[in-house]
């Protein structure tokens, strides 16, 4: 199988070779830092990076809907906006025509429709979006005092969103897609079901459709514990959700057990990735049944921490090859 031709076995619950070698996220940049100092070339990219660790290449676009001169916060959670007015004069550093790399799809194209890639695109969702213009705090209150901005702000990143899709599919189809929203932390969600309800799954739902009618796998990229938001996603049309941070008590065994159609990637607890071979394999020996199940790709639960040095990182992917083979036989 190629690379893409995988991806697709593993997520349509069909029968694979083996699971794909992947870090969806990168690495922390403090931890390249320190693998240089330990050996790894200086001059890689990310997707260079994949290549040099014989990794499976899945490359990556935000789409941002904010203009590169959008305002600097004041401090890390601070917002700009108080007010439906204060939006409006917000407006003009938001939603940009040219929100999609434009150099690297055309690039990524042609070894996409040969196989040799997996291609995906990440946008803002209806919790992380508009959490960015009031700030953190004010967002929570806006649920409750300004409901009408809230909206506002989801239909009119509903309408940039969908100009996102055409703009990527006129190069190739990516495979799959992230919702950016972060809206659990480790004792789950920062809102009710109620309003999920009322602020985000009508604007998913409006979505996804033209994302499921192309073909593209529909995935939640939402740290912290969501076990319980899970159902809200899979009744609101996504098809899955990463990283499933262990740390947060997310248990993958579990997860398929209760949503047994759900695609999952991640899971894998990073904190045990410098703990030694035997701590490694022992972790790769718990997710092993459910990757076998189909529907779920093993990756680190979020990126790789820099207490991971590179002779242990190497350690980690030698047994990720082996479970990896392992998973699909």
């Amino acid at each position: 199988m190629n690379t893409r031709e995988r991806f697709h076995a593993v997520m349509d619950f069909k029968n694979f070779d083996r699971l794909p070698i992947v870090e969806w996220a990168g690495w922390w940049d403090r931890t390249i830092e320190r693998w240089r100092a330990e050996g790894l070339p200086a001059n890689l990219d990310r997707y260079d990076t994949y290549r040099h660790f014989g990794m499976d290449v899945y490359y990556q676009d935000w789409a941002r809907p904010r203009t590169n001169d959008f305002p600097q916060p004041a401090h890390h959670g601070a917002g700009f906006v108080k007010s439906d007015s204060d939006y409006e004069t917000l407006k003009k550093y938001l939603y940009p025509e040219n929100c999609i790399n434009t150099q690297a799809w055309e690039k990524w194209a042609p070894e996409h429709k040969k196989g040799g890639c997996v291609t995906w695109f990440t946008i803002e969702g209806f919790f992380w979006f508009p959490r960015t213009l009031f700030g953190i705090e004010e967002h929570l209150y806006a649920f409750y005092d300004h409901p009408e901005t809230m909206h506002r702000m989801n239909r009119d990143l509903v309408e940039h969103q969908l100009k996102v899709i055409d703009k990527i599919c006129k190069y190739t189809t990516p495979d799959f897609m992230t919702f950016a929203e972060d809206m659990s932390y480790n004792n789950g969600s920062m809102l009710s079901k109620e309003l999920f309800d009322e602020f985000m799954k009508p604007y998913y739902q409006m979505v996804i459709p033209k994302l499921k009618e192309r073909g593209i796998k529909v995935i939640i990229d939402s740290d912290g514990d969501i076990s319980v938001p899970c159902s809200w996603f899979e009744e609101a049309g996504l098809e899955g959700i990463l990283p499933l941070e262990r740390q947060a008590g997310v248990d993958i065994s579990q997860l398929r057990k209760d949503h047994p159609k759900q695609l999952y990637m991640g899971g894998y607890d990073k904190m045990v990735m410098n703990k030694g071979e035997e701590a490694v394999r022992a972790e790769f020996e718990r997710l092993l049944p459910a990757a076998r199940k189909g529907g779920y790709i093993i990756s680190c639960d979020h990126q790789t921490p820099p207490g991971v040095s590179l002779e242990q990182y190497r350690t980690y992917l030698e047994l990720f090859n082996e479970y990896a083979i392992r998973a699909g036989a």
